[in-house]
């Protein structure tokens, strides 16, 4: 039990911004988890969580968060430098990159964790992105054809 707590603890705060001990403790139990906000509390000082200077959410102790605007910046400096081609299938978008390209693009995504997308997978040239739904792949879609100049 608590290490799936703490697991999901550490998930949701990568996530989302969480600023105080009862959003989290709200969040968690959305996700079927109840706990106490003594629990919560040791579970942060156990996972070594501490405040972002920025906007006061819980993060991993050493990782530094850019800001979304860097990271859209990021996201779009490296589709411009990475993407060759994109396809989409329904709700699916596929990301052809030159080989070993794929991962940083994917990470790039991720990190800007754009509201169309539910998740990336990547291979060495291949990224696949879920969209939420057919709309938002389209959007994806228009989103990094402008990026890359396609």
């Amino acid at each position: 039990m608590k290490a799936r707590r703490q697991g999901l603890i550490l998930e949701l705060t990568d996530r989302e911004p969480l600023h105080s001990q009862e959003e989290l403790r709200r969040r968690l139990l959305q996700h079927g988890c109840e706990a106490t906000q003594a629990t919560i509390s040791r579970d942060i000082k156990e996972l070594g969580l501490v405040k972002r200077a920025g906007d006061g959410a819980y993060q991993r102790q050493g990782v530094a968060v850019a800001s979304p605007e860097l990271a859209l910046n990021a996201l779009e400096r490296a589709a411009a430098s990475f993407l060759r081609r994109i396809d989409r299938v329904q709700q699916l978008v596929v990301i052809r990159t030159g080989p070993g390209q794929a991962q940083p693009l994917a990470l790039a995504i991720d990190r800007a964790q754009l509201p169309e997308a539910v998740g990336t997978i990547a291979g060495d040239d291949t990224i696949l992105i879920v969209a939420r739904d057919d709309r938002r792949a389209a959007a994806l879609m228009k989103r990094f054809e402008t990026y890359a100049g396609l």
